[in-house]
């Protein structure tokens, strides 16, 4: 027997980085019920707020989804990992706690797409509004938002070193990607508190917690929505399951569902509901409620390709294999929170262009004092750096699709990687301006020799080979209910689902095209702006 849990005017599906926020803001007037439903349990693991402990977190079924795609053609048929956040606070709370908001022009390119409402100047507020910049406000940021954003706590001669070395060859140095422009190099921002971890659960659900209009329900997992009856339209609750036994909740007259399950969840979610493009709906025996070919289509994500090197100097590596240096590590967190389990993913940023003729930076470096096959796992038996590139604006175009009505297993991720000549063209590139970073002035006195892919790899064919051999993602798949008007978009400018009544989609999946950085800050933005376009049309 299915169990209600009652009534209410907001049912949120996905605490994550956009849940965490609509709960709060849609729960502060104390004039809504809402019910904020998710998948995970509660963020009590404490290696979720300590900033280096996505080493933990990651790959971890109590925390990580634990996702993998497809074997992909264009890495050489590799499945990869994806993970993605499993707790409240969903990625918000296993990521690298990077604080990058993307271009200007990638919010005006949304405008220009025909999304009324979404320009860099409309969504510059929401990014202060959420923002308690470490720094204090200027006209870029704010410093009374629930987002601490504060500065690196940790540096050393190699990361310096790095950021001479991008000025030798033309990249100057920046220390704000979030302001005025964001072309340069420097050091990230972390989503971070007095060397804690910011999650979105910590700034946004801890503090609305207590009202009696905001119910959480844990390890809910969502299953599909509800309508009326026949071919009905009109969504009038959702049905989860709590351990197995199902449940369902129903809206108050005016409420809405939001789905913000995530680049993979959201549109797994109403495929499973009916909603979707029509043969493949017919291929799992669902009945189609309406037909919406472009959920699950669309997915973009950025892949990085990890370029390491063996240094003469120690790194995180010798002191991490080291258990006395641990120790040390350790210690220094606890009396100080500082070191190396301070740090967030990576330390120094850069953003350049392949083609000194294009508008904008069409690569970002990442740029770690240490070196492992990837995240999560043990560290190189050298001292080791870590330059990984990734292209902001991927031309490939991947898709997510159910391969069962059951609502418990795993999508289909096909990601597409590399399919486009642009895409191989822009990571031969990227692999190149790491070697000339390493070969400048200030950096090559550090380097002993590339580790990874190796100095064997010397044309661009070779590069482009050894690329679909060890490029990963970097854990920012989005687009796939796309906001806009063409046939292939899921939500109108107000997130509104289209041909769907009372349902809207906020996360990372409603970009129309991926911000050109990481996508945590903009997904927080996202759902901050959502609220206020929910709380109007409420109204």
């Amino acid at each position: 027997m299915t169990q209600s849990v009652g009534q209410f005017d907001f049912i949120v599906a996905g605490a994550g980085s956009a849940g965490c926020v609509l709960a709060n803001r849609l729960s502060a007037n104390g004039n809504y019920r809402v019910l904020l439903l998710e998948a995970g349990g509660r963020d009590t693991n404490p290696w979720i707020h300590v900033p280096v402990g996505y080493f933990k977190t990651l790959h971890n079924p109590k925390t990580d989804w634990c996702y993998k795609t497809e074997p992909d053609p264009g890495l050489n048929g590799r499945s990869i990992d994806w993970p993605r956040g499993k707790t409240l606070g969903g990625s918000s709370s296993i990521n690298g706690l990077l604080y990058i908001r993307g271009q200007h022009a990638d919010y005006n390119h949304w405008r220009q797409l025909g999304n009324v409402g979404w320009s860099h100047d409309d969504v510059l507020p929401y990014f202060i509004r959420a923002e308690n910049q470490e720094r204090g406000p200027d006209d870029f940021h704010g410093d009374g938002g629930p987002l601490s954003v504060s500065d690196m706590r940790v540096h050393r001669d190699v990361c310096r070193a790095l950021i001479n070395a991008a000025d030798e060859i033309g990249i100057p140095e920046n220390d704000d990607f979030n302001g005025a422009t964001q072309e340069g190099a420097g050091y990230f921002q972390l989503t971070a508190r007095k060397g804690f971890r910011c999650s979105t659960a910590v700034a946004y659900l801890r503090p609305a917690r207590k009202r009696k209009n905001l119910e959480i329900v844990t390890h809910a997992h969502v299953e599909r929505l509800l309508f009326g009856d026949g071919n009905s339209r009109e969504t009038k609750g959702i049905g989860f399951s709590v351990d197995g036994r199902p449940h369902h909740a129903t809206l108050k007259p005016g409420g809405e569902v939001v789905l913000s399950a995530g680049a993979i969840g959201s549109p797994q979610i109403l495929q499973l509901s009916g909603i979707g493009p029509g043969p493949l709906l017919q291929s799992v025996e669902i009945p189609v409620r309406h037909e919406l070919q472009g959920v699950g289509e669309n997915l973009q994500d950025h892949l990085q390709i990890r370029m390491i090197y063996e240094v003469n100097v120690p790194t995180l590596n010798d002191e991490i294999n080291n258990v006395f240096r641990r120790m040390l590590i350790g210690l220094q967190y606890v009396l100080a929170r500082r070191g190396a389990m301070a740090m967030g993913a990576s330390q120094v940023c850069i953003f350049c262009k392949t083609n000194p003729d294009l508008d904008e930076p069409d690569i970002q470096f990442h740029f770690q004092p240490l070196s492992a096959d990837k995240p999560g796992i043990e560290m190189h038996p050298f001292s080791g750096i870590t330059m990984s590139v990734c292209q902001l604006r991927p031309e490939s175009r991947g898709r997510i699709a159910i391969t069962s009505p059951d609502p418990h297993v795993y999508p289909e991720i096909h990601p597409n990687y590399l399919s486009t000549r642009l895409d191989q063209e822009t990571a031969v590139a990227g692999m190149r301006t790491s070697r000339r970073l390493t070969e400048t002035k200030a950096l090559s006195p550090f380097i002993v020799g590339e580790r990874v892919p190796g100095p064997r790899a010397k044309t661009d064919a070779e590069l482009l080979e050894m690329a679909r051999n060890i490029s990963q993602t970097i854990y920012h798949p989005t687009s796939t209910c796309k906001m806009g008007t063409d046939p292939m978009a899921v939500v109108d400018d107000r997130l509104r689902v289209h041909g769907v009544d009372r349902l809207r989609v906020v996360d990372a999946s409603i970009m129309p095209t991926i911000v050109s950085g990481n996508t945590n800050a903009p997904t927080i933005m996202i759902a901050e702006k959502a609220s206020d376009m929910i709380l109007q049309d409420a109204q």
